[in-house]
């Protein structure tokens, strides 16, 4: 028996009965490994814990259900696309208890939405993510062309120079507000003076008044 084997078999119960030769614990108690998790599995049917994999709308109530939420879901094959399955995943929301099933779609190299819900619509551009915005297709194809190619350098040699000029703004400003370092120091300090004294003044009070004191 290999150290692995040995581990898992210190987890197992053994009763006095066990005949090794009519092979597993399971096989002898009639059991899949994955005992209820495989109780529909005669209709290709595993539960499997299931995350969301993006916020969604229940069918039910409204109630919206967010990206990460974890589920055991009902899992099976319902189809193909070429050589790559698509798999169904069938849920009951906590909510309302609408059932909803989330599928894969290959094609897309996505999920949807199939049944019992929609998903919640989020666009955002690249300048709302602060993002850098890649090249399309068109785009790319655009720049076989010599004078769209010399525009595109002119269009981002004019970004650099404007990210440029902010970026030297923003340090300027920095420089102004923590360039006297003696200074920015004495005004943090005054502050935490002013935040201690107030502190002991309602410590006092408290003490006059034979209230416990604040923790």
């Amino acid at each position: 028996m290999s150290t692995l084997a040995a581990a898992r078999a210190d987890n197992f119960y053994y009763p006095p009965d066990h005949d090794p030769s009519k092979g597993s614990l399971n096989k002898q108690q009639g059991q899949h490994p994955l005992r209820e998790r495989a109780k529909k599995l005669d209709q290709g049917i595993l539960v499997i814990r299931f995350e969301m994999p993006f916020n969604v709308w229940c069918g039910g109530c409204n109630h919206l259900i967010g990206k990460g939420v974890r589920f055991n879901a009902e899992k099976k094959q319902i189809g193909n696309y070429h050589s790559s399955k698509i798999w169904s995943f069938s849920m009951k929301a906590p909510c309302c208890g609408q059932r909803i099933e989330v599928q894969t779609d290959p094609q897309n190299a996505e999920y949807i939405v199939a049944s019992g819900g929609r998903q919640k619509v989020e666009a955002f551009t690249s300048e709302d993510a602060q993002t850098i915005r890649l090249m399309d297709d068109e785009e790319r194809a655009r720049l076989n062309d010599p004078l769209a190619r010399l525009e595109h350098t002119e269009h981002a040699k004019a970004v650099a120079r404007e990210e440029a000029v902010r970026m030297s703004d923003l340090r300027a400003d920095s420089d102004v507000r923590w360039k006297d370092d003696y200074a920015a120091n004495k005004g943090l300090r005054r502050r935490l003076r002013a935040v201690r004294k107030a502190d002991n003044a309602r410590d006092e009070q408290r003490k006059q008044l034979g209230l416990p004191d604040a923790k």
